[in-house]
């Protein structure tokens, strides 16, 4: 039986916030700290998860998790982030109810792992198939693509997101996903050019230089030294725990998973390396006649890679680095540009390269992971984006990341109190209006199309002469200065002229999470994104596959005089898609929270969690979910667990559920204020009385436990005592009988022991009677031995003093030879007749007899040793005996011989299917098979042939082709000849007449000599029918070689071509062979 738990068993704390009493920051912080400290790191506040990074693994995301999981009730088991998945998931297939989960946080409180951990789960529990499992794969293996190119080590996060990611996953009416579409908000492309110290570029450039080939690495120009590259920061550029290199090889085998060809991943290597380049272009000051100063590139080298990169000339992208036009509607303007105006449209060239790839990337992942059809399919969709930023400097980037929070907390607000509002509804509870602070006014603030701070930042740039920062400024401190929510020193706002904390050149937002203060400085800047038109039309010139994709502005056809919106205007135009698509959708969320910003586990930091809980606004949440009733659960499992409070539930109710929980709340007496019935569930108003409920529960449990120990003690007692009385009649009756047969035995022992001593005394009473007698027959045989000695003594004296000197030598001659024999015997050598041990002699006169035992036993063992001998090893050593014979003393060669086994066959021809025609062409046993090679008189060159000897012929076969070139019997050999040196040349003379001697005789060459004329030698001398073959050993020696006979000499020397043997043609007559001479 399946064993159901809640969210409210064994709980650490509280594991949902709404049930906090009493509710308060402290209360708040120290039940998180709580349950962190227990490796609790979910949370709930009614259906939101909040995620406390644990900066260590932990084994909660297993696939016996998943399972756990599935399919279950949100509330019913423990607080887990496959809990929201799953009920998302369900709600997507089963009611066909759009869902998007929404992860915020700020950087390092784990968003990106948090939808890793998401996409995973609902890859696990979807559907099965080849296409599915395609889709799955394609849709997870996107984001080890977008975190190379997206994501960056910073102070707080070794892998943080540099950018904002929604991703919308497209599911059939089955459940099974189809495809998805990725939606990218503001790359932090300033990283591109300047990182602050500790922190690192966009983790692809670390991962190329130290993952990608030798081979990729020269085909892009680039080197593995991260030094040799200015947008690279040194101080940081290795991170504990990645491997670039292994990071690398992943990236590009999800890009294959993905769907990208490899020209594609080629070509985005090369922008990758084009940037690289870039940032290494550096400039220098050249006056001009008219006073004015002229940047020019100092270096070319970097700047010519990178327009060979990207197929650019050299000079058009050199001029546009050092002049700008600006285009009127009726004329063109030229201007230099200096070096400070160079190395700005040099950063803003790089970072509109890298930020275009980026988007081009995403717009590429899309296009192999959308879904086919047109029809509507559900969706649900992820959001990962940058969660309320205050830092010391806060910045343009951090105002519209602000703003983008602020636009999703006033969201959220919204769609929590009008899931609130319809859950009412729904249940036919009354509805009363909540208080909660609306930060409709802060987005209004910001904004507004009139006075808005976005609007008057996009006017400021628009507008024809002199702007800067500063007159942004005055604007803001203008138009904003009475707004409630606006600070500013310089605002006409007098409160604020005194405040110390607030400098000239900045401005501070009361956000719904806090005060933020901005420096107005690079506000103009960041907004307009500014690119030169030169530089443009100069990608646009670009060769490249991808540069005319990226540039599109670029083209001189389509020239537009019109400025480009600028960056506030573009993002604030993705957030209201992004927000109006949010509210189409039912909302999941994610609020996660970092601990401590050491990046260490166990460790919580409580200033920091509770800056984070303010402005993520946790506080206002719970409050919003408890100005209502705070905790709501079916009939069903309410009276399912509280069943045992009331006698007339217990333990079965018959009726319907809600009856059975009105019987129980009525029996209960809680008060009807704290309580509502709606259609399928009840609302409890305060979390005391949940609490009651449950203590009222838990000693309910007590009781009953105690009621089933006493059952069971009383049972298990009755139990025990049938048995052990039981036991006690079966211990009792092999007790009686083992007690007889104990009595048995001892009547039967001591009768044996009385008969033993009766026939022991008999006995030794007997054996004293023939001990006796004995010693009297002794006694008189002892007598007449001594008379009778004493008389042979007597008559024997006089004639044993005249031989005892030769007797007592005899026996001392034979006592020594007795122990020379047994010590010989104890001391032999072993059986190896190669032994040359033996045992030294003793004395002198044994000298002839301990030689001759020496040659006896070398005689014997050697035949022992022979006797051993197996047939083919026999032959073996008749072989060595015999070339002994013929080459001892003889040859040089021979010597390096006697160690090498005779082998045969060294090309295993039977075995090898590369000679199995020639094998099959053999019809006799081969005895060896070599490779030798044959020697051209013509220039004294050797052609490798296959030598093979059989009983009767001896065959030369091609090598490669294995065709056979002549095939000699043995009959037609005359004689072989050989030199007496080191080489491995022999001739093989052929009988006049013969039909073997029409091309002449043989000179051969092979480094198994020996073997093979032992071999030949061997059969000639075996066979009855035939003379023995004659082996005529000499350094000169003639070949027949057709009509013409020439002579073959051997002298030593030292060869061209190091320490082999070379064979040289002196003439038509002589054939000289150079052989190394022996040490």
């Amino acid at each position: 039986m399946e064993v159901k738990t809640s969210l409210l068993d064994n709980m650490i704390g509280v594991g949902d916030m709404v049930l906090l009493e009493p509710l308060s920051e402290e209360s708040f912080l120290e039940n998180l700290r709580k349950r962190f400290d227990h490796s609790e790191i979910y949370t709930y506040i009614g259906s939101v998860v909040i995620s406390m990074n644990p900066y260590r693994s932990l084994p909660i995301y297993t696939p016996d998790k998943v399972e756990e999981y599935r399919n279950r009730n949100f509330y019913e088991l423990s607080p887990h982030i496959y809990a929201l998945a799953d009920e998302a998931y369900r709600s997507l297939r089963d009611q066909d109810k759009d869902q998007c989960i929404l992860i915020t946080g700020e950087s390092g409180a784990g968003k990106t792992e948090a939808s890793k951990l998401v996409m995973s789960y609902v890859a696990a529990v979807c559907g099965k198939g080849q296409e599915v499992n395609k889709v799955k794969e394609q849709l997870l293996q996107s984001n080890p693509v977008l975190e190379a190119f997206g994501n960056a080590k910073t102070v707080r996060n070794d892998n943080s997101s540099r950018f904002g990611k929604y991703m919308d996953i497209e599911f059939d009416f089955k459940g099974d996903p189809l495809g998805g579409v990725i939606s990218n908000y503001l790359l932090e492309k300033s990283r591109v050019v300047k990182q602050p110290r500790g922190e690192r570029n966009f983790h692809v450039f670390y991962q190329l230089l130290s993952g990608a080939s030798d081979d990729t690495l020269k085909k892009l120009k680039l080197e593995r030294d991260f030094s040799k590259y200015n947008y690279l920061s040194l101080d940081s550029a290795a991170v504990n725990g990645l491997d670039d290199a292994a990071n690398f090889r992943t990236v590009r085998n999800a890009m294959q998973i993905v769907g990208f060809m490899e020209d594609e991943v080629q070509s985005v290597l090369e922008l990758v390396a084009a940037v690289l380049k870039l940032g290494n272009i550096e400039f220098k000051p050249e006056s001009r006649c008219n006073g004015n100063d002229e940047s020019r590139v100092k270096d070319k080298n970097d700047l010519k890679e990178m327009c060979e990169l990207l197929g650019i000339e050299q000079s058009v992208l050199e001029r546009a680095f050092s002049y700008r036009t600006v285009e009127a509607r009726l004329e063109k303007v030229s201007t230099t540009l200096n070096v400070s105006q160079a190395y700005y449209a040099r950063d803003a060239l790089a970072k509109n390269l890298y930020s275009r790839l980026f988007s081009w990337l995403v717009t590429r992942i899309n296009e192999s992971i959308k879904a086919q059809g047109k029809t509507r399919h559900k969706v649900m969709g992820v959001l990962d984006i940058y969660g309320f930023e205050i830092f010391e400097d806060n910045s343009f980037e951090q105002f519209i990341i602000n703003y983008c929070n602020e636009k999703l907390q006033q969201i959220f607000i919204e769609l929590t109190l009008r899931e609130e509002q319809e859950e009412y509804v729904r249940e036919g509870i009354e509805w009363h209006n909540i208080e909660y602070f609306n930060n409709a006014v802060i987005c209004d603030l910001i904004e507004n199309n009139q006075n808005g701070i976005l609007a008057m930042l996009d006017e400021e740039c628009l507008r024809p002469g002199t702007v800067t920062d500063e007159t942004f400024l005055d604007k803001l401190n203008t138009i904003c200065a009475d707004h409630q929510h606006f600070e500013s020193r310089l605002s006409k706002n007098s409160k604020f002229l005194t405040d110390h904390s607030l400098p000239h050149n900045c401005f501070r937002i009361q956000h719904y999470a806090g005060k933020v203060l901005y420096r107005a400085e690079g506000f103009v800047d960041k907004n307009n994104d500014l690119l030169y038109r030169d530089l443009s039309q100069a990608m646009y010139k670009a060769t490249h596959s991808l540069i005319k994709q990226l540039f599109p502005e670029g083209n001189p056809a389509k020239v537009n005089l019109k400025r480009p919106p600028t960056a506030g205007f573009q993002f604030k135009a993705s957030v209201g898609t992004l927000m109006r698509n949010l509210q189409t959708k039912n909302p999941n969320y994610i609020r996660c929270i970092k601990p401590n910003d050491k990046k260490a586990s166990h460790i919580f930091t409580e200033s920091l969690v509770c800056h984070q809980l303010r402005y993520l606004g946790l506080m206002e949440n719970v409050r919003v979910r408890r100005a209502g009733y705070a905790f709501r659960q079916a009939y069903e499992p309410c009276l399912e667990r509280y069943k045992m409070l009331c006698k007339k539930t217990w333990p079965h109710w018959r009726g319907p559920a809600r009856e059975g929980v009105e019987v129980l709340m009525t029996d209960l007496q809680v008060s009807g204020e704290e309580f509502s019935y709606g259609r399928s569930k009840i609302f409890i108003r305060n979390p005391r009385t949940l609490f009651f409920l449950e203590e009222r529960r838990r000693q309910c449990l007590q009781d009953l436990a105690t009621l089933i120990q006493k059952i069971y003690r009383g049972w298990k007692c009755r139990s025990h005592f049938l048995l052990l009385k039981k036991s006690q009649i079966v211990v009792a009756a092999w007790y009686r009988r083992y007690a007889q047969q104990k009595k048995y035995q001892k009547i039967k022992s001591a009768t044996t022991v009385v008969q033993s001593y009766t026939r022991g005394w008999q006995a030794r009473k007997l054996l004293r009677e023939l001990k006796y007698q004995k010693r009297c027959e002794e006694a008189a045989t002892t007598i007449a031995a001594y008379w009778h000695g004493t008389q042979v003594r007597r008559e024997y004296r006089k004639f044993f003093r005249a031989n005892a000197g030769r007797k007592i030598y005899d026996f001392t001659i034979q006592r020594i030879m007795q122990k020379y024999f047994l010590g010989l015997k104890s001391s032999l050598p072993s059986m190896s007749p190669i032994d040359k041990n033996w045992p030294s002699r003793p004395y002198l006169f044994l000298d002839g007899v301990h030689k001759e035992l020496r040659r006896i036993f070398h005689l014997w063992r050697c035949k022992k040793y022979r006797g051993s001998f197996t047939a083919e090893r026999k032959a073996v050593y008749e072989e060595k005996l015999e070339a002994s014979e013929i080459f001892k003393d003889k040859k040089a060669l021979y010597p390096s011989s006697v160690s090498q086994p005779f082998k045969g066959d060294y090309l295993e021809i039977s075995k090898n299917p590369k000679y199995q025609k020639l094998n099959s062409a053999v019809e006799e046993k081969v005895l060896l098979a070599d490779v030798v090679n044959k020697i051209n008189r013509a220039n004294g060159k050797g052609t490798a042939r296959i030598f093979l000897l059989t009983k009767n012929s001896v065959v030369l076969a091609d090598q490669k082709t294995g065709q056979v070139k002549a095939s000699v019997p043995l009959p037609d050999l005359t004689s072989v000849s050989v030199s007496t040196q080191s080489d491995g040349f022999f001739a093989l003379k052929l009988k006049e007449g013969s039909a073997s001697a029409v091309k002449g005789d043989f000179l051969l060459s092979s480094e198994h000599l020996i073997e093979i004329i032992t071999k030949l030698h061997h059969i000639g001398s075996t066979a009855a029918d035939r003379e023995r073959l004659n082996v005529d050993i000499s350094d000169e020696f003639l070949v027949q070689f057709k009509q013409d006979k020439v002579c073959v000499k051997f002298i030593q020397g030292v060869p061209k071509n190091g320490n082999n043997v070379s064979c040289k043609r002196k003439n038509n007559r002589l054939l000289e062979v150079s052989v190394p001479a022996t040490a």
